[in-house]
Formats: C-alpha cells, structure tokens, sequence
C-alpha cells in the first residue's frame, strides 16, 4: 500500500489486491440504451473479489469466435509470457457495480459493454450473452483511492467511460464541486446519469466532435484544489491533456487521463502513454 503525493492538491493511496481469476455466469441482461448493455455475472467465485477505487479494471477474457474456447494467458516461472502459447482474448473494462450478496444473496457483479457490432469480441460476445453463458474475469489486481483534499473534481468520459466516471460519482463527497463533461448521446447520458447530485454540473457534447476540448477549456484557473479524471477515445483526449496541463498549469499528479480505445487500433493498452510529445504520466 503506497500514497502518492500530489504537490499539495491532494494523495492518492493505492491498494494492492492478489491475482484471482473467476469463473462467472450471467444471470441476467439489461439494455441501458440500444449501445449500451449490462451484464450481470454472479458464483462462488466472487466471493472475496475487491475494487475499491473508482476506475479500477477487472481483465475479462472471451471465447475464440471460431473456436468457443476461452484461453487464459500461459507465463513461466519468471512471469514472462510463453512463446508460442495461443492467442488470448481479453479486455479491461471498469466494473460498474459489485454488490457482495448477504446471507442467502450470491455476490453480484455488473459489467456494461458498448455495442458496435461483430467487429470486437467483446461487443460480438455481449450482444449475444444471455442468462447462463459464462465468463472469466482477472482482477483487479490493485485500486487506487480517490484523492483526498479536493475542492473540484473534473470528469471527462464517452460511453466507455461511464462506468469509471459513475463510480467517481458515488465515491465523491457532497461538498466537492463535480463537473461532469460527456461525449455521447445525450439520451444515454440521461438514462445513465439519473442519481447525480446537486453539486454536480453536467456537459453533453456530441460524440466523435472536437467539442470535447472547447467543453473542457471552460474550466477556468482557479485557487481551488483541482483534480482531473478522463476516459474515453484516445485521440480526443490529447488536446485535452495539452489545455490541461500546458495552458492550465495543472500539475501531473493532479491527472489521470487515459485513452481508453482508439479508433483504428485493436485492444490498445490503456496504460501507454498517450501522447507521444508528452508521455510523461
């Protein structure tokens, strides 16, 4: 357990958790919007599971469309991957909720997947997931806390995002100003976003426009304690990270903003660097 100082705006503690893999069922579906659905997982494998901060990610691995086969990741003693092991197919995705079930109550953990199409295994497999199909999740393997201190709270996410700028909604204290920026269909938002407090100012632009940075540059310098969380389409997200940083004067610890898919790329790893002229995390 580690706290990382952030120049006085605030400390974010992380947590580390052990490697658990689980094997889950779906117990039920639900379509929040026509692109948005969520899905249900439950068994004795929750038992114990643990995600404490609010863009934590669970690993979830989907069968081969060809084969039905669901393959997890082969490493050695060192924990380097196998050569020539078979492909796997896996995903991070923020956990929306997890209810931890009382007596006679199974634990329940909810997932939500936009819907594009076939054209990902993970949209394929949840468009066609009903009560009963199985699934294995990994983690998540640490979580790190909300920061501490903070007057305002800045949250930036398209659909992708929602779960993770959701679950900073709950876990932010009435008292903290909250402006919350989306870049999706408003009609979704508004099915999503239903239990957002009064301290909480919310900005719908429309999805795939570069409204997303004007939207941001509203927020203005300030001398209050300033905190930034952003998730969403990776190249959207750089002129963002720029005003931030360079025009606002936010320092870096003040700033988790991750590119949480990319148009064009294929499973991109959140934790690259997102821009190249400026990687520094």
């Amino acid at each position: 357990m580690t706290t990382e100082s952030t120049a006085g705006v605030s400390a974010r503690e992380r947590v580390r958790h052990p490697l658990t893999m689980r094997s889950l069922v779906v117990t039920r579906t639900l379509d929040i919007a026509p692109t948005l659905r969520r899905i249900t997982l439950s068994g004795d494998d929750l038992h114990g599971f643990v995600s404490q901060g609010p863009e934590d990610h669970v690993k979830v691995f989907f069968p081969d469309p060809a084969t039905g086969t669901v393959t997890l990741p082969v490493r050695d003693e060192f924990g380097r991957p196998v050569p020539g092991a078979a492909p796997v197919i896996s995903r991070d995705y923020t956990p929306a909720e997890f209810r931890p079930g009382t007596a006679g109550d199974a634990p329940e953990l909810d997932l939500d997947f936009v819907l594009h199409g076939d054209n990902g295994p993970a949209s394929a497999w949840a468009a066609r997931a009903g009560t009963g199909s199985t699934l294995i999740i990994g983690g998540p393997r640490g979580s790190q806390l909300p920061p501490t201190g903070i007057s305002r709270l800045v949250l930036v996410a398209d659909e992708t995002g929602f779960p993770a700028a959701a679950r900073w909604l709950r876990a932010t204290p009435d008292a903290v100003d909250v402006r919350l920026i989306l870049a999706a269909d408003p009609d979704l938002t508004d099915t999503y976003f239903t239990t957002a407090g009064g301290n909480v100012s919310i900005t719908v632009v429309p999805p795939r426009s570069d409204e997303l940075e004007a939207a941001v540059r509203m927020i203005s310098e300030s001398d209050v304690a300033t905190y930034v969380w952003a998730g969403a389409e990776a190249t959207s997200l750089i002129p963002v990270r720029r005003y931030l940083r360079r025009e606002l004067g936010l320092h870096p610890a003040a700033l988790n903003i991750s590119g949480y898919w990319k148009r064009g790329v294929v499973a991109l790893d959140h934790h690259a660097p997102l821009d190249p002229e400026d990687p520094e995390n």
